[in-house]
């Protein structure tokens, strides 16, 4: 699979993902994968329009995600991946799309949650989820933008 990028980034595509993350990974697709947007109509208009010039654009479930990406669609193109919840990732992951680093970018406080930086608010849920990822042998990390510490995860959520 060609996944050059994974993010968790509850606002999906936006400034940060659009012109600095899109670009310096040198993204020829960005695939976003949502159950919810892909049945939004104004959801779908909204991620046509904040799509970076030059780039591809598919909007998947989770279920059609997991066909097109193991079955080889994308292969020949750099992926962007970019889900909107962890749990979302998560499932993608352990349904065996491979991927070798996870940014966690944005997760505003919800169900319990606590902040682990300003734009990161995890609760146990995520945590755990978290865990689950990193068993898989990917790096995980916070960063809102690429000149933050790269630093793991686990560095905040002691």
């Amino acid at each position: 699979m060609a996944i050059i990028h994974a993010r968790v980034d509850q606002r999906l595509i936006h400034g940060q993902v659009a012109t600095v993350w899109s670009r310096l990974t040198k993204a020829d697709r960005i695939a976003v994968i949502n159950d919810d947007a892909v049945h939004d109509d104004m959801q779908i208009a909204a991620l046509k329009l904040a799509r970076p010039t030059g780039v591809k654009l598919v909007i998947m479930s989770i279920r059609r995600a997991l066909i097109s990406l193991t079955n080889g669609k994308y292969d020949d193109e750099r992926v962007f991946l970019l889900t909107q919840s962890i749990q979302d990732m998560r499932a993608l992951i352990d349904g065996g799309i491979k991927v070798d680093a996870l940014n966690i970018g944005n997760i505003a406080n919800h169900d319990g949650a606590k902040a682990i930086k300003p734009s990161v608010y995890l609760n146990a849920q995520d945590i755990e989820d978290i865990k689950a990822i990193k068993a898989h042998g990917v790096k995980v990390t916070a960063q809102m933008v690429p000149t933050e510490s790269d630093a793991d995860i686990e560095t905040l959520i002691k």
